[in-house]
C-alpha cells in the first residue's frame, strides 16, 4: 500500500487512538486523498513522460529534495550549477539549479518543462517575467511543448502579475502551484503549493531517528524569531511573562529580522526544535511560515494562530475557511488557537501528558509529515501527467 514506504515501521498506526471528533473530518480527506493516489498508481505506471525542472527560488530544494527525495550534485549548496534526476511512475525527471542556469545558456533537454519561480516582491517578480518570456520564446520556436510554474507567491497573495501568463488567459502556463491561501487556486490548473521549510537557510532533509521520537525533551515550547511592534507576537510574550511560562520554553526573541542566520544561531533554532513538544508559530506578514514544515520535521507540534492576515489571501472560490487551507485539507495534526490567550491552557494540558502520550503524538505527526510530503509529490506528478500526456478521448 501508499503507505507502507512511508511510514517510520509498520507496527502502529496513527489512527487507532479515539480521536477528538474534530480530527474526524480530517481524517476521512486524509484517507480519501490516499485512496485517490491509489487508484492513480496504476495510471501512473504506464505511461512515459520527460520533465525538466528549472529551479530558480530557494522553493525549488523543497520540492527537489524534501518532497522527491532527490539529490543533488555537487553536494555543495554554494556551487554555480547543481543538478540532479529521479524516475518517478514512469515520469523522468531532471532539476536543474544554481545561479549558473541563466537563460539560453543550458541545454534544454525535455519538451515539458516546470519552473520555479520567486514572485515575492518586485525585484524577484522582474526576474521571474524574463523567464516566462525565454520560455514562451521556446514554445513558439517548438523546442518545448508545455510550462507549468511552481511560484513562490508574494504573501500577501498579489499574484496577478502571473495571471496574464495562464493558458486559461490566453497564455501558455498549464499548471501553476503557488504558496500561501492565493484566492485564485482552483484545484483544476491552479492548485495550492506548500511553503516548506527555508532551504535558502539550508535548513536539512532531517530523517527521524529513535531518540527524535522516545527521548524526553527538556521544552514544553519554543519561540525563536522576531517580535514586531504591535503584533501578536508582542501579546505572544507577554502571555509566557505573565505565569512564569518563559522559564518552561525555550524563547528567543529579537527585534529586527534576519534573512541570513549564524551558524551558532541556526544551530540554537535546531536545537529548539528537537528539544521541545511544541513550537508556537504566531502569524507573520503571512499565517504560513517555515517555522510550521521545520517544526514537523523534527517532530516538535505546531502550535499555530489560526487567523487570516491583511492583504488578498483566502475565500476562494473552492474554500472559505482560510487560513492554511493544505495544511488543514491533509489533516494537519496541529494545535489550531485563534488567541493566544488559549496558550496557558494549552501549556497546563501539556505538563499532565505522560511522556508515552508525547511520543505516541510525535509518532503521529512524523509520519503525517512523510504522508503529506509523499502525497504532495504524488499528486504533482498525476497533475502533470494528466495535464502534459495526450488524453485518450479522442
Amino acid at each position: 500500500g501508499f503507505t507502507d514506504h512511508v511510514a517510520l515501521g509498520n507496527e502502529w498506526n496513527p489512527w487507532e487512538e479515539d480521536e477528538k471528533n474534530e480530527l474526524a473530518a480530517s481524517q476521512q480527506r486524509y484517507e480519501a486523498n490516499l485512496k485517490m493516489i491509489k487508484y492513480a498508481r496504476p495510471h501512473l505506471e504506464q505511461t512515459s513522460l520527460r520533465v525538466q525542472i528549472w529551479g530558480k527560488a530557494a522553493i525549488g530544494l523543497y520540492l527537489w529534495q524534501h518532497i522527491f527525495g532527490g539529490h543533488l550534485e555537487p553536494a555543495d549548496v554554494t556551487a554555480q550549477w547543481r543538478e540532479g534526476s529521479q524516475k518517478a511512475g514512469k515520469t523522468y525527471f531532471s532539476f536543474l539549479t544554481g545561479p549558473s542556469v541563466v537563460p539560453g545558456y543550458f541545454s534544454v533537454e525535455a519538451e515539458h518543462v516546470v519552473l520555479v519561480l520567486n514572485g515575492r516582491e518586485q525585484a524577484k517578480v522582474a526576474s521571474a517575467t524574463q523567464w516566462l518570456h525565454y520560455a514562451q520564446t521556446l514554445i513558439h520556436t517548438h523546442k518545448i511543448r508545455h510550462v507549468a510554474v511552481v511560484l513562490l507567491g508574494n504573501e500577501q497573495c498579489n499574484n496577478g502579475w502571473i495571471q496574464p501568463y495562464l493558458k486559461r488567459n490566453g497564455g501558455f502556463v498549464n499548471l501553476l502551484f503557488v504558496t500561501y491561501d492565493c484566492a485564485f487556486v482552483n484545484e483544476e490548473d491552479i492548485f495550492q503549493w506548500p511553503l516548506g521549510v527555508a532551504t535558502y537557510r539550508n535548513f536539512p532533509v532531517v530523517e527521524p531517528n529513535w531518540s527524535m521520537l522516545r527521548d524526553p525533551r527538556s521544552y514544553l515550547c519554543n519561540f525563536l524569531g522576531t517580535v514586531y511592534k504591535n503584533s501578536s507576537r508582542e501579546t505572544l510574550m507577554e502571555i509566557l511573562k505573565q505565569d512564569g511560562l518563559d522559564k518552561l520554553c525555550w524563547i528567543a526573541a529579537r527585534e529586527q529580522w534576519q534573512p541570513q542566520e549564524t551558524n551558532e544561531s541556526f544551530k540554537n533554532y535546531q536545537d529548539a526544535l528537537l528539544q521541545s513538544d511544541l513550537t508556537l508559530c504566531p502569524v507573520g506578514i503571512n499565517t504560513e511560515c517555515y517555522r510550521i514544515y521545520e517544526a514537523c520535521s523534527y517532530g516538535s507540534l505546531p502550535v499555530i494562530e489560526d487567523v487570516m492576515t491583511p492583504g488578498d489571501c483566502g475565500n476562494s472560490s473552492m474554500y472559505h475557511s482560510a487560513p492554511l487551507q493544505l495544511l488543514k485539507t491533509m489533516g494537519a495534526p496541529f494545535i489550531f488557537i485563534k488567541n493566544w490567550n488559549e496558550l496557558p491552557a494549552v501549556l497546563e494540558k501539556e505538563k499532565k501528558m505522560s511522556l508515552q502520550e508525547k511520543i505516541q503524538r510525535r509518532k503521529k505527526l512524523l509520519e503525517w509529515y512523510q504522508n503529506f510530503k509523499a502525497w504532495m509529490k504524488q499528486k504533482f506528478i498525476i497533475t502533470l501527467e494528466n495535464s502534459f500526456l495526450p488524453s485518450d478521448k479522442g
